[in-house]
């Protein structure tokens, strides 16, 4: 029979998965594109056609995904023309402009996205939860983006009960 703090850390991980966030991240470009997000995933390299999935624990709050370009690593350290995180392959802190940000915030019930522009556009995107809008960002000064900090209007709610959450570049 298993211990009482063992019955307590089984149900804390269960609690804590329940409201996390799968994302799945499509390149459908022509071109390697080297996806990042922060402060859980990393970045990685995603070849045309690949896809790169990643949990997001709820609580996550100011996350980002971004597509970088032209990037040359040679083991986890390189340098990317759009999007670079301090030459990183797996990045902590956020891309330089421009990039294309999809943002989200995982909450305990009620999860917000957005796609932003402020910081400039490098690579189309789109970005939907499982029961919200699907945006999307084709060229800059894009409708469905953030074009000013101010704009609220462009944050939408997903139930987060219900959070797969999918970020296609060149959709």
């Amino acid at each position: 029979m298993a211990s009482s703090s063992t019955l307590f850390v089984l149900l804390a991980i269960f609690v804590a998965s329940a409201n996390a966030a799968t994302f799945r991240v499509t390149n459908r470009c022509g071109y390697t594109v080297w996806p990042a997000a922060t402060p859980v995933g990393g970045g990685r390299q995603l070849n045309s056609g690949d896809t790169w999935t990643f949990t997001v624990p709820a609580g996550t709050n100011g996350g980002r995904v971004w597509g970088r370009t032209g990037c040359s690593f040679n083991g986890n350290s390189g340098r990317c023309s759009s999007g670079d995180c301090g030459g990183a392959l797996s990045c902590t802190l956020s891309g330089q402009p421009p990039l294309t940000l999809a943002e989200f915030t995982i909450g305990n019930g009620q999860d917000f996205y957005d796609i932003s522009v402020i910081d400039g556009f490098n690579v189309p995107l789109s970005f939907s939860c499982s029961n919200g809008p699907n945006l999307v960002c084709r060229a800059d000064r894009c409708p469905d983006a953030y074009l000013f900090p101010s704009d609220n209007s462009k944050n939408h709610a997903c139930n987060g009960n219900n959070n797969g959450y999918q970020v296609t570049f060149c959709p």
